[in-house]
């Protein structure tokens, strides 16, 4: 038999996986509501700073690498925009592991940045984790979720 013991550890244990899905519930609800900050007070600065950036053109779309079904699609870089699964993104993501609203990309002073807005899987940018606006390059690789872009 089961002793009582056993069933009020078991009880405490499904109370606390209910209390963290309602408070993931919750989460996920609020960044619904409150959307994507998109003025930011200061201008970020750049990454690189080299005279080979100096040289290049400025990136001018994102063209999708995978998954093969969407390959080829293109996205101007122009302004400001928003890429998520959420209907108000201007770049709509059909994908699991895209937040609703995951990150903006915006142009400041001639270049062009990615800004992870608190996905729950993070934005990579050449296999490492956006934490912070990150310059975008012709060439770079952009990831979120199971998406990955090119820089073009």
């Amino acid at each position: 038999m089961v002793s009582d013991q056993l069933l009020n550890v078991l009880k405490i244990c499904l109370l606390a996986l209910l209390y963290l899905f309602f408070l993931r519930v919750l989460r996920a609800v609020w960044v619904e509501v409150k959307g994507p900050v998109l003025a930011r007070e200061h201008a970020p600065s750049p990454v690189a700073t080299g005279d080979r950036h100096r040289r290049r053109r400025a990136p001018s779309c994102l063209k999708v690498v995978e998954p093969p079904a969407l390959a080829g699609a293109r996205y101007e870089l122009s302004g400001e925009f928003t890429l998520g699964r959420a209907a108000g993104c201007q770049v709509t993501l059909d994908d699991t592991f895209a937040s609703q609203i995951h990150a903006r990309v915006f142009d400041r002073d001639d270049h062009v940045y990615v800004e992870d807005l608190g996905s729950t899987n993070g934005t990579w940018l050449n296999r490492a984790k956006v934490t912070g606006p990150l310059e975008l390059s012709r060439g770079d690789r952009l990831q979120i979720g199971n998406t990955v872009f090119e820089v073009a």
